[in-house]
């Protein structure tokens, strides 16, 4: 997960930012001015739960499907999420860095099993709810 860090934020609110939707192996902060921004980084989809809780409790489900089907390329899944909008608790998916103001949180995922990791996130639903409901997708935790 990558997170702009503009002048006039603080690095505490942009950390409290990454827990709200993951729980990260590693956090750096690199650059600086305009070009500084916060890495977070976790070997594992479980890393992801928070995320995956989130998504349930705001019922955007059929939304977010759309976004992460969107941003899957090869093994990689990449997504933007308006900053804002997480530091008030809510997610929203954002298309271009336009729609956040301050930098959109550049979401990238790797995995093997891609569209089982987007089924686990945001399974298709019906009126709303997941028609099926799957576990983590193995390997939960992968290795450089």
């Amino acid at each position: 997960m990558e997170i702009p860090i503009r002048p006039t934020e603080k690095e505490e609110v942009i950390l409290k930012l990454i827990e709200t939707i993951m729980t990260p192996g590693e956090v750096r902060i690199e650059g600086e001015g305009l070009g500084k921004r916060a890495l977070a980084i976790s070997p594992c989809l479980s890393s992801l739960n928070k995320f995956f809780i989130l998504l349930r409790r705001e019922r955007i489900l059929d939304s977010a499907r759309k976004y992460l089907l969107k941003g899957k390329q090869g093994d990689t899944l990449t997504f933007m999420l308006h900053k804002q909008a997480l530091a008030g608790g809510r997610v929203s998916f954002v298309s271009n860095e336009s729609e956040s103001p301050l930098g959109p949180i550049v979401v990238t995922i790797s995995h093997p099993a891609l569209d089982a990791v987007i089924d686990w996130l945001a399974p298709i639903t019906r009126e709303g709810r997941p028609i099926k409901e799957i576990s983590i997708p193995e390997p939960d935790c992968q290795s450089d």
